[in-house]
């Protein structure tokens, strides 16, 4: 049997990789940690990989989201212009993206990373509540927070889904299931604008994207299928190596600045 060709197995790492993130997102979120990192291993320039990776993230939000909608968890009447607020914000999020040279994208990712992987080592998901007590109204958090979370995830995105599901529960009072839901098609807005985005300055590789977007699909649904009860134990420690591991290999490339300033200081 003859050796796949490097294209091709990197490929099939990436199909992989989708794959898990999906599952990983059904069960504890945070899939986008998999994906961008194993996306800019893979060597695709830092913008191609957001663009690439919002493609491939629409297939398993937009799944979770009808989902949770058919359940009657989501209501649409009440959230959906704010699902809009969120893809615009996203949209000019993947614009400044755009606007970034790629050496400073390139500089400023793994910065993103390890920030991420501080974020998740140190927050802990909300407890669980059926009783709603909003802190913020609707109108009011729906052009602040929402619009704010949704501007990250143009510009960057791993960690999204966690930060809505925070703002939901937190500022608006819901049930983790609720604030899941609603996070849900937020996210999926904002996947939708960001890819726009990203489609309008030629920063997407459809066949990486469209691979992945399939089998993340199906990661998604065999994780809502196992719905897997204690096995997040593992999760968190996995994004975290992950995202500090990728911030190392990036940092430790030739090209990026801070590498090139270190190799200079110790001349």
């Amino acid at each position: 049997m003859g050796v796949l060709p490097e294209a091709d197995l990197i490929l099939l790492i990436l199909l992989g990789v989708a794959f898990a993130a999906g599952l990983i997102d059904a069960i504890a979120g945070g899939g986008g940690l998999l994906t961008i990192p194993a996306l800019l291993l893979a060597g695709l320039p830092p913008l191609t990989a957001l663009g690439t990776n919002k493609l491939q993230s629409m297939f398993g939000s937009g799944s979770a989201c009808l989902h949770y909608a058919r359940a009657r968890h989501l209501d649409w009447g009440l959230w959906w212009p704010y699902a809009i607020v969120s893809g615009m914000a996203a949209a000019i999020g993947a614009g400044l993206a755009g606007l970034l040279s790629q050496n400073i994208l390139a500089a400023l990712l793994p910065f993103f990373l390890i920030a991420v992987a501080i974020w998740f080592a140190f927050w802990r998901s909300p407890p669980q509540t059926e009783v709603e007590t909003p802190r913020l109204g609707r109108a009011a958090f729906g052009l602040s927070a929402v619009p704010a979370v949704g501007f990250y995830d143009g510009l960057f995105g791993p960690g999204t889904g966690s930060f809505f599901v925070l703002a939901f529960t937190t500022l608006r009072g819901q049930s983790l299931l609720r604030a899941t839901a609603h996070t849900k098609l937020m996210n999926f807005a904002s996947n939708i604008g960001g890819f726009a985005a990203f489609l309008a300055l030629g920063a997407v590789d459809w066949r990486i994207g469209i691979a992945m977007g399939v089998t993340q699909f199906l990661g998604a649904r065999c994780g809502a299928a196992l719905a897997i009860k204690g096995g997040t134990w593992i999760i968190r420690p996995l994004l975290i190596v992950i995202c500090l591991a990728t911030a190392a290999r990036l940092f430790s490339q030739a090209d990026h600045p801070l590498n090139a300033l270190l190799q200079r200081l110790l001349a």
